[in-house]
């Protein structure tokens, strides 16, 4: 088996290791049923938090 010609980094194996760490985004169900992002406004409804915050037209 071959061997490594040189030593790699620790931040070079950390880089590496860390993609693996990606994750799909968190989605919490509204009220009204919808899949938004926490901590954002809901851009199917304009709410955040239960209160309006954008006017959106249907």
């Amino acid at each position: 088996m071959g061997q490594p010609k040189r030593k790699h980094s620790k931040q070079r194996s950390r880089k590496r290791r860390g993609a693996n760490r990606f994750q799909e985004p968190q989605l919490t169900k509204e009220a009204d049923g919808t899949l938004s992002r926490p901590h954002r406004v809901n851009p199917e409804t304009g709410q955040y938090r239960g209160r309006q915050v954008l006017d959106v037209e249907v």
